[in-house]
């Protein structure tokens, strides 16, 4: 018997022994992930973009008129954007004081930074070169990568930033302290191992110039293609869908949007499709599932022609089997 339990105890203690070797290879390793730096391209844009010159003759109005129509005309496109597109209130809250983006403590607590001009701010002595590098790129000030789905982002025009920009920056300012990101056992092994991956690895260039406008809004392959782009984070690139990078363990693969026989949109019709992203059912009644659901509230916001334009994209790219 004391053979037995001295064995037991050896092998108890060889257990502990690795864990605790791997939790410290997996801190260490996962502080080095976070601690490497990006360089990103310097870009510049105005805050607001200026009216057209014709616009301004045909108003007669002044400089300082214009200014103001045009700050006021941007403040709305970005409201807009940021409750039909751009989801930046499910990170940042509904105040853009800081919100939840995951608080799993065995993976880690992740929250959205306070992004008004209130005490705790991280963006506000942001430059628009600043806001580039957070938001389309994922990467912060001092070139660390940040948990930003900056993936998501990538056909996001000048313009439309700067939009977003002065909604923001027109809401009400809010003091908040928000902790930095906080990483558990699991959370620190799978961003050791890279299967916790991070925007601006992620993304393929980080010199590449974003497009100064976003296409014209009509029903078009070309304007659906743009809305898409915030798709892609979960459906991929190609729209085949799969297994969620860095997404919730809970969560579903996505659906395959391609007109594949494997697909599980090919025998939809448009309005079958409104329905989905404004009610959050499927054809037969039953209810989209997590993340996907967390879209509704946003499809709701969506316009009659954002819808079909988007559609119409999803019905032309190329058939993809599933994944």
């Amino acid at each position: 018997m004391k053979l037995i339990l001295k064995i037991l105890a050896t092998l108890v203690g060889l257990v502990v022994a690795v864990g605790l070797g791997t939790y410290l290879w997996a801190s260490w390793a996962s502080g080095k992930v976070l601690s490497r730096t990006f360089t990103v391209h310097t870009v510049d844009f105005p805050v607001p973009f200026p009216l057209d010159t014709g616009e301004v003759a045909r108003l007669r109005i002044d400089g300082d008129s214009a200014q103001r129509l045009a700050l006021a005309q941007a403040i709305e496109r970005g409201k807009h954007l940021v409750e039909s597109r751009y989801v930046c209130i499910e990170c940042h809250g509904a105040d853009f004081s800081g919100g939840t983006m995951m608080d799993v403590p065995i993976i880690g607590r992740m929250l959205g930074p306070n992004i008004t001009t209130g005490a705790g701010s991280r963006s506000v002595t942001y430059t628009t070169n600043d806001w580039d590098r957070i938001v389309r790129h994922g990467v912060r000030l001092d070139g660390t990568p940040a948990a930003m789905p900056s993936e998501d982002f990538q056909r996001m025009s000048d313009q439309e930033l700067s939009d977003i920009v002065a909604y923001v920056r027109s809401r009400p300012a809010v003091d908040n302290e928000v902790p930095p990101i906080s990483l558990g056992p699991l959370g620190k092994f799978l961003m050791a191992t890279r299967q916790f991956k991070l925007s601006a690895d992620m993304i393929e260039s980080h010199d590449t110039p974003h497009t100064v406008m976003p296409p014209a809004a009509t029903v078009s392959v070309e304007f659906g293609r743009h809305l898409a782009g915030v798709c892609t984070g979960c459906h991929m690139a190609d729209l085949a869908g799969g297994k969620m990078v860095g997404g919730d363990p809970s969560w579903v693969p996505a659906a395959n949007l391609t007109p594949h026989e494997t697909g599980q949109v090919t025998t939809w019709t448009l309005d079958d499709f409104k329905v989905a992203l404004r009610e959050g059912k499927r054809p037969d009644g039953t209810a989209l599932r997590m993340p996907m659901s967390l879209v509704v509230p946003y499809g709701k916001q969506m316009t009659d022609l954002e819808l079909e334009a988007l559609w119409t994209y999803i019905r032309s790219v190329p058939p993809v089997p599933s994944r």
